[in-house]
């Protein structure tokens, strides 16, 4: 894998939106963390565009993620924000030209159908991250920034660690180590039965989540076991799964329950409780990295 060249004080670093819309009154705000970084942002078009709940029409998205990383004065991309879109636009990314031309990218959620694909295509590392319009504009706390800035600014990453009063837990206990894959649960599993699918064969899988409902998860989490992608992956590590709840608790099963009964039978090394994910408090991820998970001692570390 390819690990892109750090950023630097006064790097140019592209803004784009290559999913939903930036609202009007965080777009400044989000500039402002870039330049409060030491960074110069360069706004593209889709960060001020609206095509219903897209940041623009496709041509103009693909365009922008194209144009970033074609540019020679850009140095890195960071993603405004997630919501839906970018599936749309997998099939007209210049891939060949990006493994050419090997930048920082960042962003989460929606954006994990990038990062599956550049990971994979590219042979390219990129960071699951915060984004600026939807966490960085409105500042966020001093563990979530030493990650973010970790993956921009520094080329060794070392240990992962969660956040303090928040424990990692053992599902399956073991040691494993592979290349991190997965992201957004949702668009893990949107992968499937595409060009762009997933390949978990010894990897090590990381999932989040937001808002669904635990039976939603179940089926999503069934979907990924009926496709193999447990049982080819080395290790899972499970991250926050924020406001995943049931509406009728009383008829439900619960998130651990899920686990016990999809992942377990797997017998792969797994932790749960991993802080990353859609929380106020999370941390950046280099994908496609070389990692060690330690599922006896709840540690991860980057070591290569």
């Amino acid at each position: 894998m390819i690990r892109a060249e750090s950023l630097y004080v006064g790097a140019r670093v592209a803004l784009i939106a290559p999913a939903g819309p930036v609202k009007d009154d965080r777009l400044n705000l989000a500039i402002d963390s870039v330049v409060n970084m030491g960074l110069t942002p360069v706004v593209f078009e889709s960060c001020i565009s609206k095509h219903g709940y897209l940041a623009g029409e496709d041509a103009l998205r693909v365009h922008d993620i194209n144009a970033s990383f074609d540019d020679p004065s850009i140095q890195g991309i960071i993603c405004m924000r997630g919501g839906y879109g970018v599936s749309r636009i997998l099939s007209q990314v210049d891939y060949k030209m990006i493994s050419a031309n090997p930048k920082i990218f960042c962003g989460y959620s929606d954006i994990t159908a990038l990062h599956i694909v550049i990971n994979q295509i590219c042979s390219l590392e990129t960071y699951h991250t915060p984004m600026l319009a939807s966490e960085l504009y409105k500042g966020v706390d001093d563990y979530t920034m030493y990650y973010f800035q970790k993956m921009l600014f520094y080329n060794k990453i070392g240990p992962l660690l969660n956040a303090d009063g928040n424990e990692m837990k053992t599902i399956v206990d073991g040691v494993s180590e592979g290349i991190l894959t997965g992201g957004n649960l949702t668009m893990v599993v949107s992968s499937l039965g595409t060009p762009f699918e997933i390949n978990t064969k010894g990897k090590i899988l990381f999932l989040e989540e937001v808002d669904e409902e635990i039976y939603r998860i179940d089926r999503m989490l069934t979907q990924l076991k009926n496709a193999g992608k447990f049982a080819d992956c080395k290790g899972i590590i499970i991250g926050q799964f924020a406001n995943c709840e049931s509406k009728d608790k009383e008829n439900s099963l619960t998130m651990e329950q899920v686990l016990q009964e999809l992942i377990v039978p797997e017998n792969k090394p797994c932790i749960n409780n991993f802080t990353c994910g859609h929380v106020a408090t999370t941390l950046s991820l280099p994908m496609g990295a070389y990692i060690r998970m330690d599922a006896i001692n709840n540690k991860i570390e980057v070591i290569g």
